[in-house]
């Protein structure tokens, strides 16, 4: 995040810009939002998910933490890469929004741990109003979700790992 004031002087952040800072992370977290940048009196402010592949997600998972920041981190396309290369990958077959239950507040598909067989659901893609049931290509056990409930996601992203 930065701030950009109207004169060339290097100012600090006031209290009032931290307490903006912190509304607008709530509100991007009861949105689930991915990002909201608003300027008003010569002040920029984009709050971000900070959106990275993660190495297992529980059942529970609980939401990316909030950060205030200018660029997303460097590291996340070459993780994605190493994760696309794996032999247990599932692929997005799809753009779309990726579910992990068939309706809100239901169990999940799939669980870190879950036995899968062929043609078992992992999750549901939303694409253009139709829900996509996403089948396990292998049998095995899930070792990885690499996605949130909810996230958008692009053809070919890594979904999930069967090993």
């Amino acid at each position: 995040m930065a701030r950009q004031p109207d004169d060339s002087t290097n100012a600090k952040f006031s209290s009032d810009d931290s307490a903006l800072i912190r509304e607008l992370a709530l509100l991007l977290d009861e949105t689930s939002l991915s990002e909201i940048e608003i300027e008003r009196a010569g002040l920029r402010v984009r709050v971000a998910r900070n959106i990275s592949v993660a190495a297992a997600l529980p059942a529970s998972f609980q939401p990316a933490p909030l950060v205030a920041a200018a660029a997303p981190a460097a590291g996340a396309p070459a993780a994605t890469a190493d994760l696309s290369k794996h032999p247990g990958v599932v692929p997005s077959p799809m753009v779309g929004t990726a579910y992990w239950a068939p309706e809100p507040g239901a169990k999940p598909f799939i669980e870190v741990g879950s036995k899968v067989s062929v043609g078992q659901t992992l999750l549901i893609i939303e694409a253009m109003k139709t829900m996509n049931q996403i089948p396990s290509p292998r049998a095995g056990t899930v070792t990885q979700i690499l996605i949130e409930d909810g996230q958008p996601v692009e053809f070919g992203e890594p979904l999930v790992i069967i090993e």
